[in-house]
């Protein structure tokens, strides 16, 4: 089969189309023929190894998972011999978590991180849901705990993460405020936004509004900023890492930490939650989905021999929703 394989760190030049072999399901595992996968910001992160504290865990002198890609949807092709929920046809989506392989025409995939598909979404579309939108639904509902009537705002309003965060906290009953680029304004007002705030000309910090909820995606404001915009009971929420690091600790990454260390001397709730694959919320997904309360935005679709081209504009050119590789 063909797969997109990264023998080292560095840019996407390290990614490769080349023929490997097509893994068989153990007991528990379904292959699944992909049929699209979804480029996330982890992905170029772990093609780069950065930041570097990371790459005890990812591999040090190169990752240890060789197939890029978490996000796919497709069809079963074949079970394992423990697996009784899904069937060789079946139309199925899911996350691979740190397993990766994903970049590739078949996958063998752990049955516990796939549903089946959402019935009125493309594969592409299908695709572009597990990571992203997970992570906006593990931070809002779980971390945030986000009730009908208060008021969120979103930084990164127009990127994967935000524009699945708009539509579920709109779900959820909330006053949704994006923040975004003025060339993304039309975009976030489609998918939901109440208000649109266009950082190039309003500063949400100075503004007197408080709100109940900032969820940070982008980690480009300090502590006191944010909490200057937040009620004082307010919870933030920093899941910000689309910038890089440098490989330092600098940027998204030491927010975050520092975040984690005041929240235990602050009133407001300074929350760092972390969205694990979940057969739970893939299925809760699937399930705005099909009512029509969430639509993926797909910005771009790659062949899988352009793999590395989507990494980069994903990277580098400030992708708006997501991006997506068609197998």
């Amino acid at each position: 089969m063909k797969a997109i394989v990264q023998d080292r760190y560095g840019s996407p030049d390290v990614l490769h189309l080349r023929e490997i072999d097509t893994p068989e399901p153990t007991g528990a595992e379904i292959l699944v023929r992909v049929h699209a996968a979804a480029v996330n910001a982890y992905d170029w992160h772990v093609m780069r190894g950065d930041p570097y504290i990371m790459r005890p865990q990812l591999g040090f002198g190169g990752p240890r998972m060789k197939v890029r890609g978490r996000d796919f949807a497709g069809r079963v092709e074949a079970v394992g011999r423990d697996v009784t929920r899904f069937r060789p046809g079946d139309e199925v989506y899911g996350d691979l978590g740190d397993a990766n392989g994903a970049f590739a025409e078949y996958a063998c995939v752990p049955h516990t991180v796939v549903e089946p598909k959402p019935v009125n979404l493309t594969f592409e579309q299908a695709a572009a849901m597990p990571l992203a939108a997970n992570t906006a639904l593990t931070c809002l509902r779980d971390a945030a705990r986000l009730q009908p009537g208060q008021h969120v705002l979103i930084n990164g309003a127009s990127g994967g993460v935000g524009t699945f965060a708009i539509q579920i906290a709109k779900a959820h009953g909330a006053e949704v405020s994006g923040v975004c680029s003025t060339r993304n304004v039309d975009l976030v007002r489609s998918t939901g936004a109440d208000h649109v705030i266009d950082y190039s000309r309003e500063d949400f910090t100075h503004h007197t509004r408080r709100y109940d909820v900032v969820f940070d995606l982008v980690g480009n404001r300090s502590l006191a900023e944010f909490r200057r915009a937040l009620d004082p009971t307010g919870t933030l929420i920093l899941s910000g890492g689309g910038v890089s690091g440098g490989g330092s600790l600098l940027g998204p990454v030491g927010l975050i930490i520092r975040g984690k260390m005041l929240s235990r001397l602050i009133r407001q709730r300074l929350v760092v939650p972390t969205a694990n694959p979940s057969q739970e919320n893939l299925a809760a997904l699937r399930e705005l989905a099909e009512s029509g309360k969430v639509t993926p935005v797909i910005d771009r679709t790659y062949p899988l021999s352009q793999t590395a081209d989507a990494i980069r504009y994903v990277e580098m050119e400030h992708a708006r929703a997501k991006v997506v590789i068609a197998v």
